[in-house]
């Protein structure tokens, strides 16, 4: 019985082996060629696996292709989860939990391969709306639902004031991704060259929010013109 345990863990251990490998050559080749680019026999051929082994793990092309954005959003998606939805009791601290979600959103925008995955989500939604939904549903919907969740818990604690969490919160992201995601999205370089340093984002991005919404005793007073 232990034999076959083991012979059963180590199978389930070279497949997860396997999966990754197709995971990770599937990405490299969408990311070059885009989704109708590529097809099972390139990402067998890639992930140094035959075709019918890339069928029997995941099924499509499609599904490779979900698998692949899952993956992508898996670090970003469980940080933000982890540290608004199962720990609450860290959200004491407006401006520290600000301060962290940005650092995490920059992070990720700048580690891992989101610029890339947001131009071809562009380039090939209007053919492939699911791709789009899929990059939506995957990342950025439970980030934003996570965050928002965050903001209205601090809201009941009284420690800011915030009518509409999930209007804050789009508005909180929209001040950090303006600066860090779109201008090299669209591949302006003298936008890029001309960005703000990452810290200077997150610490304006804090303080416009906190402006609006911090409580009216701890609110920043106004500058004299």
């Amino acid at each position: 019985m232990v034999r076959s345990t083991r012979k059963a863990e180590g199978r389930a251990g070279s497949d997860n082996d396997t999966s990754a490998a197709i995971l990770d050559a599937a990405q490299r080749l969408f990311l070059v060629s885009g989704y109708d680019g590529v097809n099972l026999d390139q990402i067998g051929t890639a992930a140094s696996v035959s075709r019918q082994t890339v069928y029997n793990q995941f099924g499509s092309k499609e599904a490779v292709f979900r698998a692949v954005v899952q993956r992508h959003w898996d670090t970003i998606r469980a940080e933000t989860g982890s540290s608004f939805a199962m720990h609450p009791d860290t959200a004491t601290d407006p401006a520290h939990v600000l301060r962290r979600f940005a650092a995490a959103l920059v992070r990720f925008m700048s580690e891992t391969d989101q610029i890339a995955f947001t131009r071809l989500v562009i380039a090939e939604s209007r053919r492939v709306p699911w791709i789009a939904e899929e990059f939506y549903r995957a990342g950025k919907e439970p980030i934003q639902k996570a965050f928002t969740g965050a903001l209205a818990l601090m809201t009941e604690r009284g420690l800011i004031r915030c009518a509409s969490p999930e209007l804050a919160a789009r508005q909180f992201m929209g001040l950090i991704q303006e600066f860090i995601i779109w201008p090299r999205v669209m591949a302006i370089d003298e936008a890029v060259a001309g960005l703000p340093s990452s810290e200077l984002v997150i610490e304006e991005a804090v303080s416009t929010f906190l402006a609006r919404y911090a409580r009216s005793e701890s609110r920043p007073a106004a500058r004299e013109a």
